[in-house]
Order: structure tokens, then C-alpha cells, then sequence
């Protein structure tokens, strides 16, 4: 389990896991790398953005179906012949099963990989604020890294800012800076994101514009 990794992760759903995780995906294989993509969780339609956007199968890493001594060696088996691994969470950092404290959570996960985390945050609708919620989730499990921030949605040079200026004195690096585009649109419906074969063409041009964003 050499191989170098980070996890993908954010405060709640619907925050932009998946466009930064699949933009780094695509990124990296575009600079030549051979990338291995992962999600937390039983999740089948993000892997499908995983394997576009590397070319490699997407594999899930569920804590709950597999129990927690099968992360590493299905992660190793995932990783075999790859350079670099990027691992896509589900739902909040710190959100697992129900009743089972951290099980099957992207924390749980990151913290069995010895992984950094890189938390995606929208920023939308805030500026300050942010800071006191990327502390908070940077502080929660002393065992979970949190090696930066990505920050989504942001509306302005005047709002990346006010968003940088705050987090400051957080401790955690502004990683990057996304801002709404209309060609990296993954668009959802109740069960998740519209899966990959379903968009076809659309998809392949969405994951192409993440990664030379990234």
C-alpha cells in the first residue's frame, strides 16, 4: 500500500465531491499517469465518471459490506500497477451507516488507507462562516488529515477574497478555487448523478473540461 493517495471529501453531499475527484482523475491521466479511481460506499454510478476520466476500472471501498480488515487489500488490488489513487467519499466526512458510529464513513475510510484528506467546501451564500466550519471538521478526529480546502461555487474575485482571508487563520491551505461553469455540469437525479452510458457523448466532453480545469 505504497502507493501515494487522497481522499476526496466534503461537510455534506451535494458539495462537489465528484467534480473535483473526477477533475483530478482526469487531470492526472492527462499528464500521463496511470490513476486509480475509488469511491467510498456502494455507490455505482460515480465509478463510471472514475474509469472515464482514467481509463481504469472504478472500484468501491464499503466498509460495511466488506468489514474494515478488507479496505487496504481491496485497495492495493484496485491500486496494482497505478502511480497515484484518488479516492472519491460518500454523503459528509463523518457520515457512516446509521447507529454504527464512523463505520463505513469517508473519515473511517481515510483514516484505515493513512490517506490525506481533501476537503471539497461550497462556499456559496458564505464568506467567514467557512472558516469556522473547515475548523471545525479539520479538529473533530485528530486521526482524520485534513491537507486542504477546495472551494466550490465561488461567485467572485471579491468573494475568493474574503473566503481566503478567513480561512487564514484556520491552518488548512485553499488547495484551489472553482467557480460555476456550465460545461462541468454533472446533473442529479433522486438516486445520484445521471449515470455515465446514459449522457454519452455529453459525459465524455463534461469529464474532458473537469480535467483541464484541474
Amino acid at each position: 500500500m505504497s502507493i501515494p493517495r487522497l481522499v476526496v471529501a466534503a461537510p455534506s453531499s451535494g458539495s462537489g465531491k465528484t467534480t473535483v475527484a473526477t477533475g483530478l482523475m482526469a487531470a492526472f491521466a492527462g499528464r500521463g499517469l496511470a490513476v486509480s479511481p475509488h469511491k467510498v460506499g456502494p455507490d455505482y454510478i460515480d465509478p463510471g465518471y472514475h474509469a472515464l476520466a482514467t481509463g481504469r476500472p472504478g472500484r468501491n471501498l464499503d466498509a460495511y459490506l466488506s468489514g474494515t480488515e478488507l479496505i487496504g487489500p481491496l485497495f492495493a488490488h484496485g491500486a496494482a500497477g497505478a502511480e497515484l489513487a484518488v479516492v472519491e467519499g460518500v454523503m459528509g466526512l463523518y457520515d457512516g451507516a446509521g447507529g454504527e458510529g464512523e463505520l463505513a464513513s469517508t473519515a473511517q475510510v481515510a483514516k484505515l488507507l493513512r490517506a490525506p484528506v481533501v476537503l471539497v467546501v461550497d462556499a456559496s451564500s458564505q464568506s467567514r462562516s467557512v472558516a469556522a466550519l473547515v475548523h471545525g471538521f479539520a479538529s473533530w478526529d485528530p486521526e482524520v488529515r485534513v491537507a486542504g480546502v477546495i472551494l466550490n461555487k465561488v461567485a467572485s474575485n471579491r468573494h475568493e477574497e474574503l473566503l481566503r482571508e478567513a480561512l487564514d487563520a484556520s491552518g488548512v491551505p485553499v488547495l484551489g478555487v472553482l467557480r460555476r461553469v456550465g460545461a462541468v455540469r454533472t446533473p442529479s437525479r433522486h438516486l445520484g448523478l445521471v449515470p455515465v452510458a446514459e449522457r454519452a457523448d455529453e459525459a465524455v466532453e463534461a469529464v474532458a473540461a473537469l480535467g483541464h480545469r484541474h
